[in-house]
């Protein structure tokens, strides 16, 4: 009997430590409302310090480092179903690696291992909080084309009877100003007017090389308009 509680002083111990620093990862999450909040965030947590205490007692360290390695690539999975892509926009990166980290949490909880578990969260918690108002000034900041690694397109819009030579003549003004063309694409179509995009290969552009080839562009009588846009990479 003082044996079997001993036992489960020491699981607690584990994973005790593994609920509440789960807990404080998971608060943050849930209070911004995300897919993975306060719940999932302790299940991460104490189920990688259950695994980890369980090769502990099995097989000792090296039990502990064989669940450690199968933890992490477990978890890995888990963290690729709150990722999601819609449109051009991928979501879920930041939960998913804090999932990741949250695991992390729980392994050093399951080795015994406290003050590097409640390091580790403190770092994630940090990381999601303090970070997140300088994120949001650089993501405020006007792209810039020259330095910039992004998805080029060249846009032109013509009659719906001059769609090829629209085509030929993106591809010629693109060539002679040193930026070849992965794709051309028929953006919209109606019955008088057809727009195409070119999508550049380089992921970095001069914007006044753009500017000049779309200015040439729209001076051919085929042509009735022609710009560039660009958009940030995944």
């Amino acid at each position: 009997m003082i044996e079997i509680l001993n036992h489960f002083l020491a699981i607690f111990g584990r994973l005790g430590p593994a609920f509440v620093l789960g807990a404080a990862i998971g608060f943050e999450r849930q209070l911004r409302q995300r897919n993975a909040g306060l719940r999932t965030m302790v299940l991460v947590a104490v189920g990688a310090a259950a695994f980890v205490h369980l090769g502990v007692r099995i097989a000792g360290s090296d039990g502990a480092v064989r669940i450690i390695a199968y933890v992490v690539s477990g978890i890995g999975f888990l963290g690729a179903g709150v990722i999601m892509k819609e449109g051009a926009q991928v979501r879920g990166l930041n939960t998913a690696a804090t999932l990741w980290s949250s695991a992390a949490v729980g392994a050093f909880c399951g080795c015994g291992l406290i003050g590097e578990a409640a390091a580790v969260a403190l770092v994630v918690v940090v990381g999601n909080t303090v970070l997140r108002p300088l994120v949001n000034y650089i993501n405020r900041l006007p792209l810039n084309a020259g330095s910039t690694e992004a998805v080029y397109k060249v846009h032109v819009v013509c009659d719906a009877g001059h769609v090829t030579e629209a085509r030929d003549l993106l591809a010629e003004a693109l060539e002679e100003g040193g930026y070849p063309i992965q794709s051309i694409d028929v953006l919209t179509e109606t019955d008088e007017r057809v727009e195409l995009a070119a999508t550049l290969i380089p992921t970095t552009a001069q914007a006044a090389d753009l500017d000049a080839i779309c200015e040439r562009l729209s001076g051919s009588p085929e042509l009735d308009a022609a710009t560039w846009t660009m958009s940030t990479t995944l």
